[in-house]
């Protein structure tokens, strides 16, 4: 008689099962299979066979009922990765199987295609000649380089530095053209639909999609012609990593710098690191892309772990000025005279102009008496007051409230609008330039249509302002569709975020922006802040020497990639500050890891919640302190604890 251990899609480690002499033959690792579970039939993956179990409780197991398909939906590399994913993430084997595989790999269901996907499809045949609009010269030997070592089938990763992200796209479009076992990532479900006309050129029906807002029955037949071979290239988000591909040759990460990669809710991982993982895993070549690579990816080739990719093509880029507030006149709130003589300047030049502020809404409430500004009872950050409806909105619970006439703390009815949001900027464009800008953010571009495309919305308008939101969403397919000027209005909203990685990401959202500029227009960059070193090297166009400096900070205060953190946050009314307490004394008696907090904030649903964040340069140590700090707080009912491993 042989066993078999069995991993279900649920917060369940593995069960051992009897295997009948008649599937014997079948029951190999990766096979889908039928089995009795509590009062049900439930399915699951075949993780591998199991030692006889003791002879008290050989009567007790349960036996297989039916082994599913030919072959195994999960092939040896990637169960590999199932238990390296569960080992580094410290999860749950079925919470790590149930993000590999959706739903509809369990279920088959049969894919079904509206009107409008009809239409979408057809949409694609117009772009025959898709990659003509690239027009991005090519450096030949970084594409042998990559050619070499897909050729020789052994594991390495590659960190392609582009100059401009139509080069990342024309790179790649390129290197499909000799490799057609291949996984694509991108960070956005909206990346997909401006991505793949020029990717269908190369791959044709081999293209397959996948992302999560593709209905049940079309992940269903996306999952079918990846198993059966029918499609060989893969173009998705983070859940594409996971795709059932056999043999593959090629992952490639673009925009790897991208917090998109990393999953925010329930399991916590980064797609990133998983792609490298899983090339190291399938003998394949990796290649992550990005016009600001992450820090972390710098560091992994200044330790020979990565290989750097350094096009070595010239290319003219627009003229950055680091404009100072404290210095200059503003004729307008937020607006510096620089700037509006720019604009003015560009409209009669009838160029396009953008203008990005990131911060939504139109204006804060505070108190002329005390300088308290209103804010949400349950998340204790600023109310947003909207004008649209006379409403202040907390942006992070969705707290909506009517403002109240005095103030809250000293009651003083002395309360008035402070501060501009991206609606009271929208007023004051108008009364400037005698010009309607088109307004782009969560307000106006609702979630349902995440993957819309904008340059619909944007046509015809001769100046473009918007959030954070746009400059994700946006893409421009031609160089003669870039602005002419762009403004930041606020650079320094991006400088003061608590968390050690803001200046990287400054540097990243910024680089997104002059990105979407012709070479030969104008960035103009407001801030308050012009001595920090950001500045000093956007201007230059010098990201070397930002990560040098960047890296040298962090390895001062010990922070990544200089160490290792593991975030926990607890939710639920079983949470008591004197076990956590005891907790953290008994694992923090080791000096080598530091533990921070429990800190309190509150979820987007208002509920309480507690995080500690953990520190230390091993990664070994850190990973034995988290599972020892888990094993000390089981046993609560209602208590959630959540862990992210390099949060």
């Amino acid at each position: 008689m042989e066993f078999i251990d069995v991993v279900f899609p649920l917060n369940l480690g593995p069960l051992t099962y009897k295997c009948p002499e008649h599937l014997i033959d079948k029951a190999v690792p990766g096979m889908l299979v039928s089995v009795p579970l509590k009062n049900q039939t439930a399915k699951g993956i075949i993780l591998s066979k199991s030692s006889p179990p003791a002879r008290y409780t050989l009567n007790a197991l349960r036996s297989v009922s039916e082994i599913h398909g030919e072959s195994p939906l999960l092939e040896q590399p990637m169960l590999k990765l199932l238990n390296w994913m569960s080992e580094y993430y410290i999860a749950n084997k079925g919470i790590v199987l149930k993000s590999m595989l959706p739903k509809e790999a369990f279920k088959q269901v049969r894919a079904r295609k509206s009107s409008s996907e009809v239409r979408s499809q057809k949409s694609e045949v117009r772009f025959p000649d898709a990659n003509a609009q690239l027009k991005t010269e090519i450096d030949e030997n970084i594409l042998s380089k990559v050619n070499d070592s897909i050729s020789k089938k052994e594991y390495k990763t590659f960190l392609l530095h582009a100059p401009a992200s139509l080069y990342e796209i024309s790179f790649f479009a390129k290197l499909l053209q000799s490799q057609q076992r291949a996984i694509i990532l991108v960070p956005e479900i909206v990346h997909i639909n401006y991505i793949a006309p020029f990717i269908r050129e190369i791959a044709g029906e081999k293209l397959c999609n996948l992302h999560s807002a593709l209905s049940k029955g079309q992940r269903s037949d996306a999952f079918e012609k990846i198993l059966s071979g029918e499609c060989t290239v893969v173009l998705g988000t983070r859940m594409a990593i996971f795709a059932p591909l056999k043999n593959v040759s090629l992952i490639a990460v673009m925009q790897e710098h991208s917090s998109s990669y990393k999953t925010e809710e329930g399991f916590r991982f980064n797609a990133r690191d998983v792609a490298v993982m899983r090339g190291y895993l399938e003998k394949a070549t990796v290649v992550l892309s990005s016009i600001c690579p992450s820090v972390e990816s710098i560091y992994n080739v200044k330790n020979n772990k990565y290989t750097l990719l350094r096009p070595a093509v010239t290319m003219q880029k627009p003229r950055i000025k680091i404009v100072n507030m404290y210095e200059e006149k503003q004729p307008s709130p937020n607006f510096s005279k620089t700037v509006i003589d720019a604009v003015t300047s560009s409209v009669k030049r009838n160029e396009r102009i953008i203008f990005v502020i990131n911060r939504k809404g139109y204006s804060l409430l505070t108190c002329k008496e005390c300088s308290n500004t209103e804010t949400c009872d349950k998340c204790n950050i600023p109310l947003i007051f909207h004008k649209d409806d006379k409403s202040l909105r907390c942006h992070y619970c969705g707290t909506k409230s009517m403002p109240p006439e005095k103030c809250s703390k000293c009651g003083s009815f002395k309360v008035e609008l402070t501060g501009s949001g991206i609606q009271r900027i929208e007023e004051s464009i108008k009364k400037l330039f005698n010009i309607e800008p088109v307004r782009i953010d969560s307000d106006k571009i609702k979630k349902r249509s995440g993957s819309a495309d904008l340059s619909e919305i944007i046509k015809g308008g001769a100046i473009l302002l918007g959030t954070k939101l746009m400059t994700k969403r946006l893409h421009l397919s031609k160089a003669g569709e870039k602005f002419g000027m762009a403004a930041v209005l606020n650079a320094d909203i991006y400088l003061n975020l608590p968390d050690f990685r803001a200046i990287e990401k400054a540097y990243q959202e910024l680089s997104v922006i002059y990105d979407k500029v012709k070479p030969e227009g104008r960035v103009f960059i407001q801030t308050r802040m012009p001595r920090n070193y950001l500045f000093k090297f956007i201007k230059n166009y010098d990201y070397p020497g930002f990560c040098d400096e960047e890296m040298a900070k962090r390895k001062e205060m010990s922070y990544p990639p200089y160490s290792k953190l593991a975030l926990i946050t607890f939710k639920g009314r079983d949470y008591d500050d004197k076990k956590v307490s005891d907790a953290v004394k008994k694992v923090s008696a080791d000096k080598d890891i530091e533990i921070l907090g429990p800190s309190l904030s509150f979820s987007k649903k208002g509920q309480k919640e507690y995080a500690l964040l953990l520190k230390t340069v091993s990664k070994n140590k850190l990973h034995s302190c988290a599972k020892e700090f888990l094993k000390l707080l089981e046993g609560y009912k209602n208590l959630k604890i959540n862990i992210a491993i390099d949060p």
